[in-house]
């Protein structure tokens, strides 16, 4: 397979596209915030996703089991009870029971918490306080105790051996000791064959980053933010380039240097893989790439057989409709049925990743009699969106061919 990395910089916004074997699998959009969000924010125009606030609780709202805090925005933002959980201070709650969101936050009380969302229109930013570090290899959760990995890393043996040396570097010498804080961490898949220095060196810096938080969460006065996560493309090679990935080439030289600053600092054996378009016109232009992604965005989708799927997203879900057309196999109609559902698969699964698809997704396959069939689908399924980066909950399939997800 083959990888590259695309990253287009113009007036107002950076569009990053992932491309497997010339054709866009991924896509990324980051628009220039407002000016009244550049001067607040100190940041001059990145979205605030994944920055860390030192917030003042503004209103709690049992009705709504929500809050409002005040994040130095112009709107306050969003803090729902299950992204509150970790600061409540009941005890012998069940795991799945979710706590009263008076029993979370109160009015006037100053919080850290992170933007997990963008303001949009009227609405302010989505917040959670459940604060996270991501690093290239590792992501660090301040108070929280353990090792995690990502459900990417498939290999057996690979994620005992990360996960023992994640777990014995902990041992050996305490990361988060500038703090005195415990501290878990979640293993990303970039680590797959890391050695323990880059391990622990990953750790170190996350450390370090969690350091500064607490420092400026000391000297500061709310609301304000005390981290600021990074410049889009630095983003990008930290949490889109893999191991796959052939070469990232960019089209904007400020941008170009942000890159190989991050590189050199953070995973050095990229740098020569950077590379800066000087052609004329942008990279997505170059490569067709709007052309694809028009294309890919109808409504419509064709499938190789004949058949083919419609994709229709509504305010409570997206409804996906397998067709079979006029094709017809020679060997029967569940046959057929069989082939035209595992074509719909990978095309849905190629549909929802390049779309950012999340939510309640339903899918009306074609129908199908034979229980092994209906598991061939299934394993298609779980085997189509392994490589989505957003976690995906499937369910079976009911006695009328639908598949919730």
């Amino acid at each position: 397979m083959s990888e590259e990395v695309l990253i287009n910089v113009g007036p107002g916004e950076t569009r990053v596209a992932v491309v497997e074997d010339g054709r866009p699998v991924e896509l990324f959009l980051e628009r220039t915030m407002k000016d009244d969000l550049k001067a607040k924010t100190g940041r001059a125009g990145h979205s605030l996703i994944g920055n860390i606030f030192l917030g003042r609780v503004q209103r709690v709202l049992p009705g709504m089991q929500a809050a409002f805090v005040e994040v130095g925005l112009e709107r306050a933002g969003f803090l729902g009870a299950r992204e509150a959980r970790c600061l409540c201070e009941l005890t012998g709650l069940d795991e799945g029971v979710l706590p009263p969101i008076s029993a979370c936050v109160r009015e006037g009380q100053t919080i850290l918490v992170q933007a997990v969302k963008d303001p949009i229109s009227d609405k302010g930013a989505r917040l959670s306080a459940n604060v996270t570090i991501p690093g290239r290899l590792l992501v660090l959760v301040p108070n929280q105790s353990g090792v995690a990995l990502s459900r990417r890393i498939e290999d057996e043996a690979e994620r005992n051996r990360l996960t023992a040396l994640v777990e014995e570097m902990v041992e050996r010498f305490n990361p988060m000791g500038v703090t005195g804080e415990p501290a878990g961490f979640i293993v990303r898949t970039a680590a797959i064959g890391a050695t323990a220095e880059n391990i622990a060196a990953d750790a170190r810096q996350l450390a370090e980053e969690w350091r500064k938080v607490r420092e400026a969460e000391k000297r500061s006065n709310p609301p304000c933010v005390v981290f600021h996560d990074l410049d889009p493309v630095s983003k990008t090679l930290r949490d889109s380039v893999s191991a796959h990935t052939m070469r990232v080439m960019i089209d904007d030289a400020d941008a170009f240097g942000e890159a190989q600053r991050y590189c050199r600092r953070a995973m050095p054996e990229m740098l020569e893989r950077v590379q800066l378009f000087n052609g004329p016109g942008d990279l997505f232009s170059l490569y067709d790439i709007d052309g694809e992604i028009e294309a890919a965005l109808e409504p419509r989708a064709e499938l190789p057989s004949g058949g083919w799927i419609t994709v229709e997203t509504t305010e409570a879900l997206t409804a996906i409709d397998v067709n079979s057309g006029r094709y017809t196999a020679a060997t029967g109609l569940e046959e057929t049925s069989v082939k035209i559902n595992l074509e719909a698969v990978h095309e849905i699964a190629y549909q929802l990743r390049l779309r950012g698809t999340g939510g309640l997704i339903v899918i009306d396959f074609i129908h199908l009699n034979d229980p092994a069939n209906i598991e061939k689908v299934l394993d298609a399924m779980n085997e189509g969106f392994a490589k989505d980066r957003v976690p995906t909950q499937i369910s079976g399939m009911s006695e009328f061919g639908l598949v919730e997800m």
